[in-house]
């Protein structure tokens, strides 16, 4: 029951007072099946892109965090071909950092922030990591194009 009110708390907040560039909702009207959309960041290579994402919620939520993937395909290093993503707060201790006091929200607004600042030291796909590290020029141009073939609308 605990984990219902706080979804319905957290889901209310999200279409009230949306993080700048972040939408997010119930997909069919199950509660631990949400939809998220994160728009490209401005100066970024995925400017004007529309990226939704699946958001899982897991039983044991907020004890748990929500298993999160991007559904639009994204050239980055931190995300796989599957829309996994690599990232601390998405996991439990001790590889994680996770905790309770963190909500759908911060997730999504921390994950934005990885598309922007990318982390080629813990990288999902070692391939595009390594041309983040050593030919930026190229990882911004696939990034762009990826961009535009799977996130415009």
């Amino acid at each position: 029951m605990q984990r219902a009110s706080r979804l319905k708390r957290e889901l209310s907040l999200l279409a009230t007072e949306p993080p700048p560039g972040i939408t997010c909702w119930q997909n069919e009207n199950q509660l631990d099946d949400l939809r998220a959309q994160i728009l490209g960041g401005a100066d970024t290579p995925y400017e004007k892109g529309i990226f939704n994402l699946e958001i899982v919620v897991p039983e044991r939520y907020p004890f748990e965090p929500p298993k999160i993937r991007f559904l639009t395909p994204i050239y980055h290093p931190n995300i796989d071909s599957a829309g996994r993503i690599c990232l601390d707060v998405l996991k439990l201790p001790p590889k994680g950092a996770w905790r309770p006091s963190l909500n759908i929200s911060t997730l999504l607004t921390s994950i934005q922030l990885l598309m922007a600042e990318p982390n080629p030291d813990d990288p999902l796909m070692a391939d595009i990591s390594s041309e983040y590290k050593y030919n930026k020029q190229q990882f911004l141009l696939n990034a762009r194009e990826w961009t535009e073939k799977y996130a415009s609308q």
